[in-house]
């Protein structure tokens, strides 16, 4: 088989190696991937949001199943795409990624049905957003209505830090058209759980819980990046929450996506907040998270192409999806300086034996060596029986691999192993 999976990032690279297991996969092309993709598939300089440009090339290489993972195409309506053109492909169609595309869209649908999440008012005029924070409780949650490379949402401890945040949006349109509508939210307080899962409008299958590590820096502190590592499972989500997210979260997303004639195939990400009023929906996501998937998919078992193909053909009811006991770890190395600036063009050493998986995330290829390309450029995942385990081999990893500039928290898992002890 020939497999196309569009994107270019560390989640990327995750589910190509997962992919690869599948003895039937004979090519597996990257559009446009990246210089560490490269060594595990046919990268090819097509924009993942090129959406004629990446259908076309998908026919000229008769490949036989297409995976789109970031949320820009989703959002675009490549699958519709994909599926127009005869390619059977894993994700969900337009009409449903408008989940994740649109922040407004998901808070009135969980009204209307009745999910729980964060109490919300909607604004399109800045200056009505503006005197309502006047006497609005804060702390408070300022979101951006569309995709703003995750950086559209703002956790305001102050009045005036919310009021700078209304203004950056939908005045200074620092996330173009994505800020020409607001939500303004309900501060939650609670460990936070992301739950990926397998749906094919129908079925829902969650993966192993996992806890990202926004911060850039040690102790949670510094700025919102787009994850500096994750490990899984969550220690927090217990069976009994799992069993309550099914019946109060995932089983009414599913079945309202499909009332609302927007039936949900592909990966649903849940982003909860488990208060003490019970589990929340912070954030729906329409695709893998990153870093995430470098923490679930490594503790599957099951062929992720079968159920991929599962979900494509509305069948995950009959498909077995079993992840194995145990912990993964992954810590994120990136450019000294992100997510704010930060030079590129340093020579990536990995050795090799290494005992854990790494996924590149932002390198090139120049002269047979591997440059830094970005932020967060590597993704170091190692999985063992205990946390401690896999969180010592990714460090000793982490160790190992060099580049200059490179930067890491030293304390990815340690809120994870404190709540194991309590």
């Amino acid at each position: 088989m020939k497999i196309l999976v569009v994107g270019s990032g560390g989640r990327e690279h995750a589910v190509i190696k997962k992919l690869k297991e599948n003895p039937a996969v004979e090519t597996v092309y990257a559009l446009p991937g990246n210089g560490g993709i490269a060594r595990d598939a046919v990268c090819a300089d097509v924009a993942a949001t090129d959406v004629d440009g990446v259908v076309a090339f998908a026919k000229a290489h008769a490949v036989d199943y297409a995976v789109v993972t970031p949320d820009d195409p989703l959002v675009l309506g490549e699958v519709d795409a994909f599926e127009a053109a005869g390619v059977p492909c894993f994700g969900p169609r337009k009409n449903a990624a408008v989940i994740e595309g649109s922040k407004v869209f998901a808070k009135d649908f969980m009204k209307k049905y009745g999910i729980p999440t964060a109490a919300y008012e909607v604004f399109d005029d800045a200056d009505a957003a503006l005197r309502y924070l006047d006497t609005a409780p804060i702390p408070t949650v300022v979101k951006a209505d569309g995709l703003a490379l995750g950086k559209g949402v703002t956790v305001a401890m102050t009045r005036d830090e919310a009021r700078d945040a209304v203004r950056s949006a939908m005045l200074d349109k620092k996330f173009g058209e994505s800020g020409a509508k607001i939500v303004i939210e309900e501060y939650l307080t609670g460990p936070e759980v992301s739950v990926l899962s397998f749906t094919d409008g129908e079925t829902v299958v969650p993966m192993v819980s996992s806890m990202d590590h926004k911060r850039a820096f040690d102790g949670d502190e510094g700025p919102n990046t787009g994850g500096m590592g994750t490990v899984a499972p969550n220690p927090y989500y217990t069976d009994e929450i799992a069993r309550t997210c099914m019946q109060t979260i995932f089983l009414p997303t599913v079945r309202g996506m499909a009332a609302e004639g927007r039936p949900f195939k592909g990966c649903l990400y849940f982003g909860l907040m488990l208060t003490p009023q019970g589990p929340k929906v912070i954030e729906y996501n329409c695709r893998f998270g990153d870093p995430e998937t470098q923490v679930v998919l490594p503790l599957l078992e099951s062929d992720l192409l079968t159920v991929m193909q599962a979900v494509t053909n509305g069948t995950l009811a009959d498909c077995p999806v079993v992840f194995r006991d145990g912990s993964a770890a992954c810590v994120i190395m990136a450019s000294k300086g992100y997510p704010v600036s930060y030079e590129k063009g340093f020579a990536i050493t990995i050795p090799e034996g290494l005992d854990a998986t790494v996924y590149v995330a932002g390198a090139k290829e120049q002269g047979g060596e591997l440059l830094t390309n970005g932020g967060r450029v590597l993704g170091v995942t190692a999985t063992a029986d205990t946390l401690r385990a896999a969180l010592d081999k990714a460090y000793a990893a982490v160790g190992a691999i060099h580049f200059d500039n490179a930067y890491y928290r030293r304390d990815i898992g340690e809120r994870a192993l404190r709540a194991k002890e309590v």
